[in-house]
């Protein structure tokens, strides 16, 4: 982890066992979760944790399967450490050592009895390809890692039908001594060109398969393999993560499942003296900054900027926190010629002299996203403390002194983890910063209704067939405020509720003069249990960069009409507040449900409802 390192350990964890309201006490157990930890704090961390009843607020209860070839009971405390700190409140279950296969076929084991809703593959490479002789050439080889990647594609489905929406595949480890040296990577049967192989081939099956991908292999090449596996305790105890490497692995694990739930970072916030350049720009003027080739701080500086502008690639949104005259650091960010990161780069810029907690919350209101969904960066201690002091949702990674290492304490956090990637991710750092110029446009606007019939707004939508589900599932598991029951969905369970007979699931794509939002809206309505001619819609999510512009309207016009024609004469939904989704309250009274029978409950008749006007057209091409 990345973050300091806590101070005064012992006394905290007294006090939150002190304290009798177990929310209370359980939300000071995950700030300590949120920081840096050894594996004998983890453990005294977890059994605090197992004496808190419940989830409490902003934590959400998972349920967790390890399935192993190895020892893994050392694991599992760091695991639901590491949960608490990501927002999770994972109750595990872990197979016998190697009974991972009879766990998923027996249906009257532990593992159905769990009832998992995430399955944990950490399995070794000898048990798969341990036959494959080192003289095997270059077809036996390939057939032996083809029947590898079949098996283990048949367990992912086993964890599937026990119910696990969430399943997650380690990589193997390389275990194996040299034989050939450098030649081990070119000759077919060698065990480490055949775990290597293994490894690419599952992690391109996994991403195939809606599977999430734990790269233990790669943080061991980055940390060295002794760092996460020990001989010795293998021999002894078949314990594949040494002991010391628990905090990490759980930490690993924690951050993907949480990616999964949607609680990755969303927003990068950077400061800029001595951060994003060297120097202090108001007292160094442009040519005095540190930036660029040919120096090492210089370069180390270009390297940070060079790793936001790749993370802004990939839909992370970046901003500017800084303390400073706005007109001389802007003058930097356009002008300056060894500057990679430039004004359109950014969503959102604060640059004054207010203090960073005020601009950071400034920030996210703008963005219209959560303090949890940021990151701030800042060389300054003093800042990086007031900030976590004042805010303690904002990530505040702990930087070294030296800002050659800036990326990797960064990077290291896993702050900006994905379970997957997307073409709308793609543009949807670029999308917040043309949200800057519907601003001005809305400013210069006389009213709402002439703002959004300047917008020009035209509306694409469709079923949710398999080349949108990635986004839909994404959607679906990332959204908190537009989110009418907060259900979360695996990949796997979109498919099937869209393949259901009278289902109808529709996405919504809108752009505008200024941009392409992409699909920014997902409904999922199936057949009510029951009810015939009634729909469920038990999932509905909407994007925040699209609020208050009517697509809510609009959609609902769109799903109207695709019920009727699947022959439903209502739809039902449900309303589930949440400390996040209050902003949609009022939803479906105002769109013209009726309440229904259960509380939170609200039907609207089809045959009543007339289509309400909206400012957005209709795409031509209709649904694609």
């Amino acid at each position: 982890m990345t973050l300091a390192s806590p101070q005064d350990f012992r006394a905290r964890l007294a006090a939150a066992n002190g304290v009798e309201a177990a929310p209370v006490r359980l939300a000071a157990l995950a700030d300590l979760a949120r920081e840096r930890r050894a594996f004998l704090e983890t453990i005294q961390l977890d059994a605090a944790l197992a004496r808190t009843p419940g989830a409490g607020e902003g934590i959400e209860p998972l349920r967790l399967a390890l399935l192993s070839a190895g020892t893994t009971d050392h694991l599992l405390p760091a695991i639901r450490v590491a949960g608490l700190g990501r927002g999770l409140r994972l109750e595990t279950w872990a197979a016998g050592y190697g009974q991972y296969r009879q766990a998923l076929m027996d249906p009257a084991s532990g593992l159905h009895a769990h009832a998992p809703e995430a399955v944990l593959f950490a399995l070794v490479a000898r048990d798969f390809l341990g036959a494959v002789p080192v003289t095997a050439g270059a077809e036996e080889a390939e057939a032996a890692l083809d029947a590898a990647v079949a098996d283990l594609r048949g367990l992912w489905a086993r964890a599937r039908a026990a119910g696990a929406g969430l399943v997650i595949q380690q990589s193997f480890l390389d275990l194996e001594p040299e034989l050939f040296g450098g030649l081990d990577a070119v000759v077919p049967g060698a065990p480490a060109r055949l775990v290597a192989a293994l490894n690419a081939r599952l992690a391109a099956a996994a991403g195939a398969e809606g599977v999430l991908w734990l790269d233990v292999a790669r943080a061991a090449a980055r940390d060295g393999l002794d760092a996460w596996h020990d001989p010795l305790r293998w021999l002894q105890a078949k314990m594949a993560i040494r002991m010391e490497a628990g905090p990490a692995y759980g930490e690993m694990v924690a951050r993907l499942i949480a990616a999964a739930r949607g609680r990755s970072r969303k927003c990068l916030v950077l400061d800029l003296d001595n951060t994003l350049w060297g120097g202090v720009i108001g007292d160094d003027g442009m040519a005095g900054i540190v930036l660029g080739e040919g120096s090492g701080p210089g370069e180390a500086h270009l390297a940070l900027q060079r790793y936001a502008k790749a993370l802004k690639a990939r839909g992370i949104i970046l901003a500017i926190a800084s303390k400073n005259e706005a007109s001389v650091a802007e003058a930097a960010l356009r002008e300056h010629p060894e500057m990679l990161l430039r004004p359109e780069d950014f969503a959102a810029m604060a640059i004054n002299w207010t203090d960073k907690a005020t601009n950071l919350r400034a920030i996210a209101k703008s963005l219209n996203i959560g303090l949890d969904a940021l990151v701030f960066v800042d060389d300054n201690p003093v800042e990086r403390a007031q900030v976590r002091e004042a805010l303690p949702m904002v990530a505040v990674p702990e930087l070294p002194a030296d800002p050659a290492l800036y990326v990797r304490a960064i990077a290291a956090g896993g702050h900006f983890e994905a379970a997957s990637f997307t073409a709308d991710d793609a543009a949807r750092a670029g999308q917040y910063a043309a949200n800057r110029e519907r601003a001005d446009l809305a400013a210069a606007a006389g009213d709402m209704e002439d703002f959004l019939g300047a917008l020009a707004m035209e509306v694409d939508f469709g079923p949710v067939d398999a080349l949108a589900r990635p986004r839909a599932t994404q959607l679906i598991n990332k959204t908190n405020q537009f989110n009418t029951t907060t259900i979360r969905r695996s990949e796997a369970e979109v498919a099937e509720m869209a393949a259901r007979p009278g289902a109808v699931t529709l996405w919504f794509r809108l752009a505008d003069r200024f941009g392409d939002n992409g699909i920014v809206s997902v409904m999922l309505m199936v057949p009510a249990a029951g009810a015939g001619g009634v729909l469920e819609l038990v999932n509905w999510v909407m994007s925040c960069r699209v609020f208050g512009r009517g697509l809510e309207e609009e959609a609902l016009n769109i799903a109207v009409e695709a019920a009727r024609a699947a022959g439903a004469g209502a739809i039902r939904a449900a309303f589930v507040p949440t400390e996040k989704n209050g902003v949609i309250r009022d939803l479906f009274p105002r769109l013209g449900f009726a309440p229904g029978a259960e509380p939170g409950e609200w039907v609207l008749d089809l045959a009543e409802y007339a289509a309400r006007p909206t400012r957005i057209a209709r795409k031509e091409t209709g649904p694609s």
